[in-house]
């Protein structure tokens, strides 16, 4: 039954590539490093409960299985080639696992992405997904290097995804276009890949949004060695989050909700105009959001310049 279902697997997520020596079906894959590129890494593990609710559609689970690792391919300016999933599930069953790897293989096919490898267990629903990408040597993006007087700007719009998810709840009956916009970004984040390679040579540093914006933020700055100033009536902010939800919970989403996948990053301000029209043309923009200063931490400021002190920071698995 498992090599059935890893058969099931495999047939669904079919990607050929000069570079794949020797795919799924064997004990490793043997793979190519193209000569002149560096190879990206990187895994994230996806439970259910956790990173999606109970009763995800399999294909959901299996596009986001891969996008959240894709931006972490997008945050460093890499190119997607291949990944390995590991995937355990309390029981053998195989519609599950087909629309698991259609959701998978449609973004997959979208970057040319070949999945080559992995393992298959019993137990809590729970899939792990390691992708590889290629980016020039010295041209790779990182959480060091921004500088005081750089300016912070995000892709996208933030809070969404947890804004779906507050949607999801019981108490939250809602059932319009608006909901709908929200869970899809939830269910559906497209991971920055484009906006990644358009940044190469010019961010002096970028993360992705994962845990959410001030947690992530707060790693650049750590990472750089400064602190950073948000102007919290700058974020941007989806229209299917301002119609469902108050100022003050749009923004608390913004700043900490998490799972939007946006890329934060920093630029020298005399190169802002030139990297938002170039994003803008890429389709997701980026928005101003505040400065890079000297000193340590990310402060929030109101709209009169006052200081906001969110109620958290954003997601930690093992906070209480």
């Amino acid at each position: 039954m498992e090599f059935r279902l890893i058969d099931r697997i495999r047939e669904r997520t079919a990607q050929t590539r000069d570079d794949v020596r020797l795919g799924i079906g064997d004990d490793a894959a043997l793979l190519a490093v193209p000569a002149g590129q560096e190879l990206a890494v990187a895994i994230d593990t996806l439970v259910e409960g956790v990173h999606f609710p109970v009763g995800t559609a399999p294909a959901d689970v299996g596009w986001k299985a891969l996008a959240v690792n894709l931006s972490d391919l997008a945050a460093m300016g890499a190119t997607p080639a291949w990944a390995l999933l590991a995937l355990t599930l309390p029981r053998p069953d195989a519609a599950f696992i087909d629309g698991l790897a259609d959701g998978f293989a449609q973004l997959a096919r979208l970057h040319r992405l070949a999945l080559v490898g992995g393992d298959t267990t019993r137990g809590p629903l729970t899939l792990s997904v390691a992708v590889h990408g290629f980016v020039p040597p010295g041209q790779a993006l990182t959480r060091a290097g921004a500088r005081a007087g750089d300016a912070v700007l995000v892709t996208g719009t933030l809070g969404d995804a947890a804004a779906g998810l507050r949607c999801l709840q019981p108490h939250m009956d809602v059932q319009t276009s608006l909901r709908d916009a929200l869970v899809e970004r939830l269910n559906r984040p497209v991971p920055r890949l484009a906006a990644g390679l358009a940044l190469r040579g010019r961010a002096s540093a970028c993360i992705d949004v994962s845990d959410g914006l001030l947690a992530d933020l707060g790693h650049l700055c750590i990472a750089s060695g400064v602190g950073a100033e948000i102007d919290a009536a700058l974020l941007p902010r989806s229209s299917a989050l301002l119609g469902l939800f108050d100022e003050a919970a749009a923004r608390d989403f913004a700043l900490a909700g998490g799972d939007d996948y946006e890329l934060c990053f920093s630029v020298p301000a005399a190169r802002v105009a030139e990297v938002q029209a170039d994003l803008a043309r890429l389709g997701c923009g980026a928005t101003r959001i505040g400065r890079i200063v000297a000193g340590d931490g990310v402060r929030v400021r109101d709209a009169d310049g006052s200081r906001l002190e969110p109620g958290r920071q954003g997601w930690d698995h093992f906070s209480a």
